[in-house]
């Protein structure tokens, strides 16, 4: 399935929109990750820990949202926004959601 943030794709024309998709994931936050993290604030560079919790919220919302694309026979998704947002009483957790419009190419 062609995914992008474009709302063309050049030299494939739109033939039907098919609707909004969209894909959510939750991803809870870990305190050895928290620890380790706070660590590596203090002594500077990259947290490789939370980096991969983005990504895999951002994959698992993308793989929800192209299921949901297909389900409504779908070609592509364009258009495609990604929010990442904290949540929970104590923002412990990262919620990831994309959106997009599904669409039928020609």
């Amino acid at each position: 399935m062609i995914t992008t943030t474009t709302h063309t794709l050049e030299g494939r024309p739109i033939r039907q929109y098919l609707g909004l998709v969209s894909g959510e994931a939750i991803m809870g936050a870990n305190i050895f990750r928290d620890f380790f993290a706070g660590i590596r604030d203090i002594v500077g560079g990259r947290s490789g820990s939370y980096e991969n919790v983005l990504r895999e919220g951002r994959e698992e919302a993308l793989r929800e949202m192209q299921e949901e694309a297909q389900r409504l026979g779908a070609d592509a998704v364009v258009g495609i926004t990604v929010a990442y947002s904290a949540v929970g009483q104590t923002d412990s957790m990262l919620m990831v959601v994309v959106n997009g419009t599904a669409v039928k190419l020609g």
